[in-house]
């Protein structure tokens, strides 16, 4: 059952048993608000029923009849209480872990993962698909199995007490169930687009953040609005119809439930002319009539709710599904010497990047990768790091195949610095911490100044306190990627990885950041991708990458001198006057 529920509902295995006891406590619920019927009855038994039968008895007197409906209440509370506990507070909590679950779900997924999603796709999915989670699951969804549960209990019950008129009351409720039934894949189908096109809204919201300059840049501002009218439009016609038609199939099915008491009315009263009932059993009905189509009509609302929570539960198990890297923990590598050995990979299907590449960056050298737009070098330093795993082929550390150890232990051994950088919207300082937690304000600035942050950061209004605001948005490319290098410099680790480090820098920065970077790299294994090749000049090795192959590799003496793919590559740039 607990597994039946987790798979269905996409709760964990704590929030599968909190839901039974949820649905449980709903169910007496139910029942405890049928206690007024209950108590209409008592009284009509006492007092209408020897008036009926011309039989005169003692009444209970008005106190018993108070007392007995402060006990209902007081039972109806107790009970209430219990179940907003159960549903209201555990499902929040349950919300809680759905989301730190997928957070973690989402920190072991390979980066090929976030590559072929759109950013409002998986923001979509941590905060609004969960948020309908857990409304509908604190609203709906434990009241809908209690309906039934309550509805079943009740109606066996009166079968029992009189069937014809039980009959009469039930017969409604499969004729008005099969409506919503019947149209589960016409709600689905339905559901399914409004999602899609709501998504399609979040995307284009999206993109237009991440490329306003691009759409100021080029007069795009009209077109940009004209696309995202039309999918606003196209997501709006799909609410509306989903909406009408999700409205006109419920209150189809309630009004078929009205049915039900004037079946009763008409039933009772052949009854009783038959005499095959009396006034009180008949009087009990009406009364009961008036109540039992509540729960019902609250099933068939979250009927419809579930249909729609059908996708989004769809999409928590999608996640969960997904493989996850791992590995193991204990890693302790006889050296850092980084080796490709017929490395293949492909980001997609038809596109190989890295058709069996081979080489090795040796502890305490420096290794640089070079090579034409496209020739896979920030892929092989991303591999490297076990970003993405390969294709086919291995890459060892040490002798030890990375695939097999877990990429958050590896990522302890390296010290990365790439192109694109990443800043958080906090203190300059704790930008910087980030390469090692738990350093010292000392050790931050240090680090800092090895990377030649000092002089910009020693003009901004609170110094190395003050806000950066969101990525970083006050300061330069060249000034965020000096705060990337001095995270790479605290972290010291043995495995350096510098993917165009240097790119946003101008020569003299360039120059001066060099020194800071030359005791970054003493002793350790690092690999460096440039197209600069003033920048790989100091190299001690070099790896031409062409076509996803290695075209050659040498010292940078050596393939200077011959007519090599890499004395073109200087030739060129000296030429461009970028310098060799």
């Amino acid at each position: 059952m607990l597994n039946l529920l987790q798979r269905r509902l996409a709760l964990s295995e704590q929030g599968a048993k909190d839901f039974l006891k949820g649905t449980f406590f709903t169910v007496l619920l139910n029942m405890a608000l049928m206690m007024p019927a209950v108590f209409v009855f008592l009284f009509l038994d006492d007092y209408l029923r020897p008036i009926i039968r011309l039989s005169p008895s003692d009444h209970n007197s008005f106190w018993y009849y108070v007392g007995t409906g402060f006990c209902f209440m007081a039972v109806t509370w107790v009970i209430a209480r219990l179940q907003y506990r159960t549903t209201f507070t555990k499902i929040y909590s349950e919300s809680a872990t759905r989301r730190i679950a997928l957070a973690e779900k989402l920190r072991k997924l390979p980066l090929a993962f976030f590559g072929e999603k759109n950013l409002s796709d998986l923001t979509s999915t941590i905060m609004s698909d969960n948020t309908e989670l857990e409304q509908t699951f604190s609203h709906a969804v434990p009241q809908l199995f209690a309906s039934i549960i309550t509805l079943l209990l009740i109606s066996i019950g009166l079968f029992f007490y009189n069937w014809q008129l039980s009959l009469a009351l039930f017969w409604v409720v499969p004729a008005a169930a099969s409506v919503l039934l019947f149209s589960k894949r016409f709600q689905r189908k339905s559901n399914q687009q409004i999602y899609d096109r709501k998504r399609d809204v979040t995307e284009m919201i999206q993109e237009g953040l991440d490329t306003v300059h691009e759409i100021k840049a080029y007069n795009n501002e009209d077109k940009y609005m004209g696309d995202l009218d039309a999918k606003l439009d196209r997501y709006e016609k799909a609410l509306t119809r989903g909406e009408l038609m999700t409205g006109v199939l419920v209150n189809s099915a309630q009004g078929i439930l009205k049915l039900g008491l004037a079946s009763v009315i008409i039933t009772g009263a052949k009854l009783m002319a038959t005499g095959h009932t009396d006034l009180f059993t008949y009087l009990m009905f009406i009364v009961i009539g008036s109540r039992i189509y509540e729960p019902i009509k609250e099933v068939f609302n979250n009927l419809a709710a579930l249909y729609y929570l059908d996708i989004r539960i769809g999409r928590m198990n999608e996640m969960e599904a997904l493989p996850v890297q791992t590995g193991s923990t204990a890693f302790k590598p006889d050296n850092y010497d980084i080796t490709f050995d017929q490395v293949r990979f492909a980001y997609e299907s038809g596109k190989q990047v890295m058709a069996g590449v081979s080489f090795t960056a040796r502890q305490g050298e420096i290794t640089a990768l070079v090579g034409p737009s496209g020739s896979g070098k920030s892929t092989a330093a991303k591999l490297a790091a076990r970003f993405w795993d390969v294709d086919s082929g291995q890459i060892l550390i040490g002798g030890q195949e990375i695939s097999r150890i877990d990429p958050e232990t590896l990522l302890t051994h390296y010290s990365v610095v790439f192109q694109e950088v990443v800043l958080f919207n906090a203190s300059v300082l704790e930008n910087i911490r980030i390469g090692k937690r738990g350093a010292s304000d000392a050790e931050v600035k240090h680090a800092a100044k090895l990377a030649q942050c000092d002089d910009f950061v020693s003009k901004m209004p609170d110094g190395y306190q003050t806000i950066l605001g969101e990525n970083g948005e006050t300061l330069s490319g060249g000034e965020r990627q000096r705060i990337s290098i001095a995270r790479a410099l605290l972290k010291d680790a043995p495995i350096i990885l510098l993917d165009e480090a240097t790119a946003s820098l101008d020569v003299e920065n360039e120059t001066r950041i060099q020194a800071g970077i030359s005791r970054l790299i003493k002793d350790k294994t690092v690999l460096i991708i440039a197209h600069r090749m003033r920048t790989v000049a100091n190299a001690d090795k070099i790896v031409v990458l062409d076509n996803g192959i290695v075209a050659e590799s040498g010292r940078p003496d050596e393939l200077k001198s011959g007519n090599t793919m890499f004395a073109k590559m200087v030739e060129r740039q000296m030429i461009a006057g970028h310098g060799a």
